[in-house]
């Protein structure tokens, strides 16, 4: 076996993934699978802005998990990768010095240990959006499959969109046969000697945790930073006091930063009014302008999503707290509405009853939920007929769904842009036609045997 790490840094933690695959099949498919994970214990390496070196040293847990993960023999020739991604981006755009030092810290760190380093950089949000679409479309094996002859078969059946939903940002990618009117939102992919058009956009600021950073800012400039204020999009009964640094320490809300001191606290206490929160939500969004023919949201041209589609990272934890936590489908987008409105109402002590392990994450299910319910309705104008077609999944079979796995399939040149020549495939058939011939000749040997022994018998009697 061949083994391939990637660490996937993002906002608001680091994962690492171990890969293997069979080693005389690098440029075969279906074969890559997850050998396993690590999650990063702390949180992004973005957020280690201060105090750079300890990014490094955040990372040391997992990597010596690693060590004992992938065999000793294997080490120098296991490929190591870091990608960084809307974290970091944000943390490039406020300091690019800053991001740099934690990209040398890391780097370094990555450097004392006996794989093949290979870089670690920041990706673009298109680069995160595409890789993730790749990921999910190479584990369904929607690209190419080997027939049960060992053939290969490019299967006559669409792709599948991919919607990510992080900490810092959201991606979406889907093929589609219509115009892609801006061309930064356009990709064209060779993948086993068939091209793909893919639209691709990554909305930085409406990740999980900057969604919720911008939706208090609103609130406390509709309020006039009032010292007690009353949050539509908390739990009746939880209440928290927030200094303003907390909120205004992101290029996503600085530009709506207040004159005040930002070591002032304010106290938000929650009223669960779904309804209210959903408008609050929805300012976020900017539906008005559009140069071009159609748009998604705040200008953005989108062309008409189309086809089956795979929702993961927080779209799938959001979806499943609604279908496992409270107990309630989503098929419709008026199942994710009304689960929102209902996520609202529930008091804190009850939905504490319900899920006391998420408890750090619990206040903010209303909020989430209503903004996923506008993303993909308003936003991505997926209808009830659409939605149905939006599978919300954390795996595919055993493997993780998200960029990491198609980063490091385009940087080992695991999918090639020709198809694979079948030589490989050659042998094995050979094998399979002997194995048929073999059963073929057994059987018949079984049943020639069979009526010669009833033909004995009826001769006896």
């Amino acid at each position: 076996l061949q083994y391939g790490i990637v660490l996937d840094a993002g906002s608001s933690h680091t994962a690492m993934f171990i890969y293997k695959w069979p080693a005389d099949k690098e440029n075969d498919t279906g074969v890559v699978s997850e050998h396993s994970m690590c999650d990063v214990e702390g949180p992004g390496i973005s957020s280690y802005s201060s105090n750079p070196l300890a990014a490094g040293t955040s990372l040391e847990h997992c990597l010596n998990l690693a060590l004992k993960d992938v065999p000793k023999e294997k080490h120098a020739s296991t490929p190591l990768y870091l990608g960084a991604t809307a974290g970091m981006r944000l943390l490039n755009i406020a300091d690019p010095q800053v991001s740099d030092a934690v990209l040398r810290a890391v780097a370094a760190t990555l450097k004392t240990y006996p794989f093949d380093f290979r870089g670690a950089k920041i990706l673009s949000g298109e680069e995160e959006g595409v890789f993730g679409w790749v990921t999910a479309n190479y584990l369904l094996e929607n690209f190419i499959k080997r027939g049960w002859l060992g053939e290969w078969i490019q299967p006559q059946k669409r792709t599948l969109g991919a919607m990510d939903f992080g900490g810092a940002s959201t991606q979406i990618t889907f093929e589609t046969r219509d115009t892609i009117e801006n061309p930064r939102n356009e990709v064209i992919l060779k993948l086993y000697g068939q091209a793909y058009k893919v639209y691709t956009h990554s909305f930085l600021c409406y990740g999980r945790d900057q969604v919720l950073k911008r939706l208090l800012s609103k609130l406390l400039q509709a309020e006039s930073y009032q010292e007690i204020v009353s949050y539509p999009c908390w739990p009746m009964g939880y209440n928290r006091s927030l200094l303003l640094s907390s909120i205004y320490d992101s290029p996503c809300t600085e530009k709506e930063r207040p004159s005040l001191a930002l070591n002032t606290t304010v106290t938000l206490v929650g009223t669960g009014n779904g309804n209210l929160c959903s408008l609050h939500v929805s300012k976020l969004f900017d539906f008005t302008n559009c140069s071009f023919s159609r748009c998604s949201f705040d200008g953005v041209f989108q062309p008409k999503v189309s086809g089956d589609f795979i929702a993961f990272s927080a779209f799938f934890y959001t979806v499943d707290f609604i279908q496992t936590v409270m107990r309630r489908p989503v098929h419709l987008p008026s199942d994710l509405k009304d689960a929102a409105e209902t996520i609202c109402a529930t008091s804190w002590s009850e939905l504490l009853q319900k899920a006391p392990k998420l408890e750090k994450r619990l206040p903010d299910y209303c909020a989430v939920s209503a903004f996923v319910y506008l993303l993909t309705t308003k936003g991505y104008s997926f209808n009830n007929h659409s939605f149905t077609n939006i599978a919300f999944q954390k795996k595919a079979g055993e493997t993780s769904i998200g960029w990491a796995l198609g980063y490091m399939l385009n940087l080992t040149n695991m999918i090639p842009a020709e198809k694979p020549s079948s030589h490989k495939s050659m042998l094995y058939n050979y094998w399979v036609i002997l194995i048929l011939l073999f059963v073929v000749t057994t059987l018949t040997s079984l049943v020639t045997a069979i009526c010669l022994l009833r033909h004995s018998k009826s001769s006896i009697i």
